[in-house]
Parts: structure tokens; C-alpha cells; sequence
């Protein structure tokens, strides 16, 4: 069994283990499950992914020349990465694979200089958040995610205890806190998310790390774009609300 970065070649068996993961995981309805393979695994999506050279990491298990497993990662700021997806084929359950390739992106990762590992995983997945709260991961906090149109929860787990937040002065003469442990992707740099307390979860905004200035501009479609420098929050993942 060999744990390697993905090739063009490996496309549609990635597709094949994805939705074969997603029926065995979720209770969707086959329409959202096609629905969201071919949003996130489109030949084209996959193939914009493995020529990212950058912040990207695809890694799939190979067993006998037959792709059982594969991860999908994105490092999000200089020192953290994010696992977004690790689905194994059912199949191919119960055999320990899912550990190792867990293992193995996470060293591929630190290669890239991400030492900080968080998990996103849909609330309803019962195995997945096992997964992690069995590898000593703690839940830090939730999003959602667009499959076919509906949105689910999705939990957010991380190793390392909450690095505080840091008080900066927004308008109207009022102080916010920056999560510098809770931040999404941009263009130039992450943003970071902004609350209303310290120990608050009540948004406010987000905090450009590009140019260090507060960034609450977004558009319908959830867009934000820093007005200082042009930094532009781009989705972890790839869902219909960003199409």
C-alpha cells in the first residue's frame, strides 16, 4: 500500500471513492451526492487542484495500482493547514487505511511548514468525528457547507488550545478581538475572523493579516475583498455558493 500525491491519471477513481464514501457516510439523497462530487470533482476542479503547486495537497492510497483512499488539505496561513475531505473507499474500511493516510498527510504538511492540523467534518458523520476526537482533537467551533442546495453543518476540530485573541480598535470607537486561530483563505493572506468579545462568538468581521486592517465588505455571494489591498477571501471549499 503506497501513500503518494495524486496524478491527472488518478481522476476518475478520486471521483469514484468520493461519492462511494459520501453515500457510505451521509444520509443524502443520490442527487446531492452527485450533486456535490461534481462541484468538488469535476475533472476540471481536480485537475485546477493538482496543478496548485502552492497551498493545495491531494494525496491518495494505492493499493496494487487501484486508489482505495484519498485526503485533500489546504494550507491556510504560513503554520496551519486544514484537512477538508479524507474518504476511504467502504470497501476498504476497517483496515487501518484511514490512519495511515491520515498520518501521511499530515507529514506531507508539515514538509509544507504547516505544524498547526485542523479537521473539518460534517456534523452527521458520527465515524468521522470519532476520527478525531479519538486522535485527541477537540471541536473548536462549526461552519456550514452548500451540497445540492441545502447547507449542513460542518464541525471545525483542532490540536493546539485556543491561541487568544487579540483586542484591535474598529470603528465607532469600539474594540473587537481577532481569532488568529480561526481564519479562512485569501488571495494575498488569511483573514482572520473577528468577534465582538474576547470570549464571544458573535461576528463581526474579519482581519486582513495581509495588510493588518479590518475587512467587513462582502458581496451576496459571500465574497469579502479587503479595501486597503485587495486581499479576497477565496472558499475552502468548492460549493454552490461560490459559482
Amino acid at each position: 500500500m503506497e501513500h503518494r500525491r495524486a496524478g491527472l491519471t488518478d481522476r476518475p477513481a478520486i471521483r469514484d471513492v468520493a461519492r462511494r464514501s459520501l453515500q457510505a457516510s451521509y444520509s443524502l439523497e443520490p442527487g446531492a451526492i452527485n450533486s456535490a462530487v461534481e462541484e468538488w470533482y469535476s475533472e476540471d476542479r481536480l485537475a485546477e487542484l493538482l496543478e496548485d503547486d502552492g497551498d493545495r495537497l491531494l494525496l491518495v492510497t494505492d493499493e496494487a495500482g487501484q486508489v482505495v483512499a484519498f485526503s485533500e488539505s489546504v494550507v491556510a496561513a504560513a503554520n496551519t493547514a486544514t484537512l477538508l475531505w479524507l474518504h476511504v473507499d467502504p470497501a476498504y474500511r476497517g483496515e487501518g487505511i484511514a490512519s495511515e493516510l491520515f498520518d501521511a498527510t499530515r507529514t506531507e504538511l508539515e514538509q509544507l511548514g504547516a505544524t498547526d492540523l485542523r479537521g473539518r467534518v460534517l456534523a452527521e458523520n458520527t465515524e468521522g468525528n470519532s476520527f478525531y476526537r479519538d486522535r485527541g482533537f477537540r471541536q473548536v467551533g462549526t461552519d456550514t457547507v452548500e451540497i445540492d442546495g441545502e447547507s449542513y453543518v460542518e464541525n471545525i476540530y483542532a490540536e493546539s488550545e485556543q491561541w487568544g485573541r487579540e483586542a484591535v480598535d474598529a470603528p465607532e470607537d469600539r474594540t473587537v478581538y481577532v481569532a488568529h486561530d480561526n481564519h479562512e483563505r485569501g488571495s494575498k493572506a488569511p483573514f482572520h475572523v473577528v468577534f465582538t468579545e474576547r470570549e464571544g462568538d458573535t461576528r463581526y468581521g474579519y482581519f486582513c493579516s495581509n495588510c493588518n486592517t479590518l475587512a467587513n465588505a462582502m458581496d451576496s455571494m459571500g465574497r469579502i475583498e479587503c479595501e486597503d489591498c485587495g486581499n479576497v477571501r477565496k472558499p475552502v471549499r468548492w460549493d454552490a455558493a461560490y459559482l
